[in-house]
């Protein structure tokens, strides 16, 4: 696939990518072993571990967690009016200001660990890293930022969200609509959003503007980036997963970059 040679001129020192559908990766390009830095692409996993717990009714969406008033629900979709980065400052009350929140993940991914009885980095691993065979994907950091995975981990995973296995698709389903609707925020990276939709643990597209995905996605596409240069999206509409990895940190190349191949990648669709 054409489009993806545009990874080789994002000047990092290493990149790689791959076009994915239901059929399994249709085109790729890069070292597929190479293990990257995901920063907040980990919350992708963190995400889906939980959807799995709240299957197994190891937690449930309604369980209070974080601040008063706040539940799991609130923190999977930022929502819980805690700050970015401190779980003990809260700067709205629950569901009136999407307020992007490492420290909620945080806070969301103790609760699971608590419920289940194990640490959460072994949860994630039993969860999801093992079934899907993710063999160099780790989590040695915070369960909103601190995934290595490489190329063929991450194609793994795409799958999964194209085709679910380890969840219903009526449970992904709900996790990719809109959570707590019309309520405004900041897209990190892409400024204030009215709305700023976010699903259980996944940016939904929507309307927003700019966005990192492209213009010619779907409203229905979810996914995440993170701020060290990576980005995973899946199309329902189309359907087809676009996962980028490189070492080069976000800035205003990526939100130049990223939608131009996402668009490439659609048109050769």
């Amino acid at each position: 696939m054409a489009a993806l040679d545009a990874i080789s001129r994002f000047g990092a020192d290493h990149a790689a990518g791959a076009v994915i559908d239901r059929s399994g990766v249709v085109s790729s390009v890069g070292d597929e072993s190479f293990r990257y830095p995901l920063a907040s692409v980990t919350k992708l996993f963190s995400s889906y571990a939980t959807l799995i717990a709240i299957e197994e009714r190891t937690v449930g969406l309604d369980d209070p967690a974080g601040p008063p008033n706040s539940t799991l629900r609130h923190l999977l979709a930022h929502a819980s009016g805690l700050s970015p980065d401190h779980r003990d400052r809260c700067l709205a009350p629950p569901g009136t200001r999407r307020i992007y929140s490492n420290a909620g993940f945080e806070v969301l991914a103790d609760h699971v660990a608590e419920r289940a009885e194990v640490p959460f980095r072994e949860y994630l691993y039993e969860a999801v890293f093992g079934p899907l065979s993710m063999a160099g994907a780790d989590l040695d950091g915070s369960p909103a930022s601190g995934a290595t995975a490489s190329l063929a981990d991450c194609t793994l995973f795409a799958s999964e969200l194209l085709s679910p296995t380890l969840i219903a698709r009526s449970t992904l389903g709900q996790a990719t609509k809109v959570a707590f609707s019309g309520i405004d925020g900041v897209l990190p990276g892409f400024g204030r959003q009215h709305p700023c939709d976010w699903g259980l643990g996944f940016e939904i597209r929507d309307g927003k503007s700019p966005h990192w995905t492209g213009q010619n996605n779907s409203p229905a596409t979810f996914g995440h980036f993170g701020q060290l240069g990576s980005f995973v999206w899946a199309d329902p509409a189309v359907p087809v997963a676009l996962v980028v990895l490189s070492d080069r940190a976000f800035g205003p190349w990526a939100g130049a970059a990223w939608p131009v191949l996402s668009d490439a990648v659609l048109a050769e669709r």
